[in-house]
C-alpha cells in the first residue's frame, strides 16, 4: 500500500489514569489508495474518536498509525497532508467564498494569485462557479457545503476526512452531495476516511465499511457484505433495520424459524442461533396460502413508494415493508408471511 491509512492496534484512552475505559481498543484496519471508507456506528461507539487520531488531532495512547507507508504516530496534523471537512462547515462568516477556498493556500505561502486562481478551479470543480464575492451567509446549505468541499480539495491532501458531513442537510441535499461527494473521490481517485451514523450514507458511498460497537470493529468488509452477510446481532440490527428472532440449526443443515424452514448460505452448527429478517425481506400471501407464518396486521402507515406493516404473529411483532402499492391491507387483514431469497441471515446465538 504505497498510499494509504493503515491502523495497528491502535488504543485510546482519554485522561492519565490507567483505569480509565478505552474510547478506542486495539483497532487494526487499511484504507487502501484510492478507495473510500465509511466508519459507521452508534453514538459513543469510537469512530469520532478513529477519525481524529487519523487526523493528528488526537494521539493514540498505543499502536501505531501509518500513511503512505511512513509511521505518521506522533506527527500532528500539519506533518501528515491531509484535510478534514467538519459536520459544522467551520467558513469564516467575514470572508467570501474565493477567500475562504483560498485560505488554506495562503496560510501555506501559496502567493495570492495562484492561491485564487487554484481556489477558483476547485469551486468550479463542484460547480459554485460565479460565487467568488458572496458570503457563507447568502449561501443555501448545499452551497456552504461544496464551499467547505472546495476548501478541503484544493490543498490537494493525500487524504480526505469527513466527519458526519450532511448531517445539517435535508433528506433530498443529502443525497444530491453524497452522490456528489463519491463522485468526485472517484474522479479525482481521492483516499476519504469518512464518519456517519447513517446507514444508507455509508452503503451509498463506500468501497468499504467498518462498524464500529463500544470502541471495537465489530465487523468490515464491501457495503454488499456488511447488509447480505452480517457476522453479529448487533450488525445485522444496525445495518438495515434487521429484526432478529431465535431460532434453532437442525442437523440437516436447515434452519427453523418457527414454521418457516430456511437453508443459510453457509454451514451452521446444530444448535440455537438467531435469524436476522430485514423489513423488505417478508413476503405477504394469504391466509389459504400453504406453510407460512400466519400474521394479524396491527398497523400499516403510507410512505408514497411502499407501505410500513406491523404485524402479530407467534414470533412475536413482525415489521414489513412492502412495495405493492395496489393491494393495500386494512388493520385486522389476516394474512401469511414467507421469507424471500435476500436479507435474511443466520447468526450466532450467543
Amino acid at each position: 500500500m504505497s498510499n494509504g491509512i493503515e491502523f495497528r492496534n491502535v488504543t485510546k484512552r482519554y485522561g492519565a489514569d490507567k483505569n480509565a475505559p478505552l474510547a478506542v481498543k486495539g483497532i487494526s484496519f487499511e484504507v487502501p489508495v484510492g478507495t473510500l471508507t465509511t466508519i459507521l456506528g452508534p453514538s459513543g461507539c469510537g469512530k469520532t474518536t478513529t477519525l481524529r487520531m487519523i487526523a493528528g488531532l488526537e494521539s493514540p495512547t498505543s499502536g501505531s498509525i501509518f500513511m503512505g507507508g511512513r509511521d505518521v504516530t506522533t506527527l500532528g496534523p500539519a506533518e501528515r497532508n491531509v484535510s478534514m471537512m467538519f459536520q459544522s462547515y467551520a467558513l469564516f462568516p467575514h470572508m467570501d467564498v474565493i477567500g475562504n477556498v483560498a485560505y488554506g493556500l495562503r496560510m501555506s505561502g501559496v502567493k495570492k494569485d495562484e492561491a485564487t486562481s487554484r481556489a477558483r478551479e476547485a469551486l468550479r470543480g463542484v460547480g459554485l462557479v460565479g460565487f467568488d464575492e458572496r458570503l457563507p451567509s447568502e449561501l443555501s446549505g448545499g452551497q456552504q457545503q461544496r464551499v467547505a468541499l472546495a476548501r478541503a480539495l484544493v490543498l490537494e491532501p493525500a487524504v480526505l476526512l469527513f466527519d458526519e458531513p450532511l448531517s445539517n442537510l435535508d433528506a433530498r441535499l443529502r443525497r444530491e452531495m453524497r452522490e456528489e461527494i463519491r463522485a468526485l473521490q472517484q474522479r479525482l481517485k481521492l483516499t476519504v476516511a469518512y464518519v456517519t451514523h447513517d446507514q444508507s450514507e455509508a452503503l451509498a458511498v463506500s468501497d468499504q465499511i467498518i462498524v464500529m460497537d463500544h470502541g471495537v470493529i465489530a465487523q468490515r468488509g464491501t457495503p454488499e457484505q456488511l447488509y447480505g452477510r452480517p457476522e453479529s446481532e448487533f450488525v445485522a440490527g444496525f445495518m438495515g433495520e434487521a429484526m432478529v428472532f431465535p431460532a434453532v440449526a437442525e442437523a440437516d443443515g436447515s434452519v427453523a424459524l418457527g414454521p418457516l424452514r430456511l437453508r443459510p448460505r453457509h454451514a451452521v452448527a446444530p444448535g440455537a442461533v438467531k435469524v436476522a429478517v430485514r423489513p423488505e425481506a417478508w413476503r405477504i400471501g394469504a391466509t389459504d396460502a400453504g406453510d407460512g407464518l400466519p400474521a394479524t396486521l396491527r398497523k400499516a402507515a403510507y410512505l408514497g413508494s411502499f407501505y410500513e406493516y406491523g404485524f402479530d404473529t407467534t414470533l412475536g411483532p413482525v415489521f414489513v415493508v412492502s412495495t405493492d402499492l395496489s393491494s393495500p391491507l386494512a388493520a385486522g387483514a389476516r394474512a401469511t408471511l414467507s421469507l424471500g431469497a435476500h436479507g435474511v441471515s443466520v447468526v450466532p446465538g450467543a
